[in-house]
């Protein structure tokens, strides 16, 4: 019976790259591997194909011989073509954790487990960000117990090597032609085993302890900032290095700034007769300091003056931003009489020029209604 083509078992074209090569591999292998298909005979057949035709093709000589003389080029001792090759387990060690959930590595277990990374939610000002500081803080963390100085044995012992797995971490299983390795149930994966547990830690290593740390804020740091401090963390189980601590930063809201990256944004209320005659204001800037700004004759409502550099530090550099001071106009409420009467005949001597963004607009209505009435009457 002859064979099929290694291309046609995987489902590739003869151009396939590396990565399509492996990507249909794996995704045959899964499907026809016999742990998912127990009883069914065409499944290892199928599977014992899908395998010999990833290992002639993967290998760029055998694959460049295969393409010259097809299956002949491994007929007589040319290698490959019987299922499974030398490197079998290296093969398929990249599709155990898809299929199994655990890894192909084999090793011995040190029992060192590394600690947990942890995380510190810190809100700080805009004057703080902006000027940076030195933050002290209290975490609550598992430490190394000075007793049995992370050994986890009583004083005067040892952990020794677990007897279920050898001090590997893992046993073996045979299941059919497939041997696979599951984490030791006995030391879960340690390799080790402690018969007398130190009484201060119950055998983890690690105590509970509340920790002081210094956390340096670089001034220009922005909301949502992440501070990693390496190993200060919890500590490792059984004398393992400690994970790290990350601080995790947020601005507290202003009165008055807004921030938008580097820059600062305010919104200041003027009068209507400020903005008409000009003027001028006094706002605070971000370091402690005023300025004044100079608002011009007939400003409108919404006009933005920038001031250059008052916003906030680029973070590791010396540059800063910008400050930007939006003008509101505010509308009088709870006019008297007299102020009412005022405005009214300040009203009729209103013209074009005074208005003339208004002017125009009403004029570009009057327009629109004017050629909305020609076209309706239109036949």
């Amino acid at each position: 019976m002859s064979k099929r083509c290694y291309y046609e078992t995987l489902g590739v074209v003869r151009g396939a790259s590396d990565a399509d090569l492996k990507a249909a591999f794996r995704k045959l292998a899964m499907q026809h591997h016999p742990d998912r298909n127990p009883g069914d005979h065409e499944c290892v057949h199928r599977f014992k194909e899908v395998n010999e035709a990833y290992e002639i093709l993967k290998d760029p000589d055998k694959r460049a011989a295969y393409d010259r003389f097809g299956h002949a080029a491994f007929e007589h001792g040319g290698g490959g073509g019987h299922g499974f090759g030398a490197d079998f387990g290296s093969t398929f060690s990249d599709i155990f954790e898809d299929l199994f959930g655990m890894g192909g590595r084999r090793g011995r277990a040190s029992g060192r487990e590394r600690g947990a990374d942890l995380r510190y939610n810190m809100e700080i000002t805009i004057e703080e960000a902006y000027a940076g500081k030195t933050a002290q803080i209290r975490i609550p963390t598992s430490v190394t117990c000075e007793v049995c100085s992370g050994s986890g044995a009583k004083s005067g012992t040892q952990p020794k090597a677990c007897p279920t797995c050898g001090g590997h971490g893992k046993v073996r299983h045979a299941q059919g032609f497939f041997t696979l390795e599951r984490t030791c149930p006995a030391c879960h994966g340690r390799g080790q085993v402690i018969d007398n547990p130190c009484p201060s830690c119950s055998g983890s290593g690690r105590v509970t302890r509340e920790r002081m740390l210094s956390v340096n804020i670089p001034a220009g740091v922005e909301d949502g900032t992440r501070i990693r401090l390496a190993g200060e963390g919890e500590a490792g189980v059984r004398g393992g290095p400690a994970g790290d601590l990350y601080i995790f930063l947020s601005l507290a809201a202003h009165e008055i700034f807004q921030r938008e990256s580097a820059d600062l944004h305010c919104r200041v209320p003027i009068s209507m007769v400020t903005a008409a005659l000009g003027g001028e204001f006094e706002v605070p800037t971000i370091e402690g300091g005023r300025t004044r700004v100079k608002v011009p004759e007939g400003t409108q409502s919404g006009r933005r003056f920038r001031l250059t550099g008052k916003g906030m530090p680029v973070l590791r550099s010396k540059q800063a931003g910008d400050m930007y001071v939006q003008v509101v106009v505010e509308t009088p409420q709870k006019l008297t009489k007299r102020q009412k009467e005022l405005l009214r005949e300040f009203e009729k001597l209103s013209s074009k020029e005074t208005q003339p963004e208004s002017a125009g607009f009403f004029t570009r209505v009057k327009e629109f209604f004017d050629g909305m009435g020609g076209r309706a009457n239109t036949p």
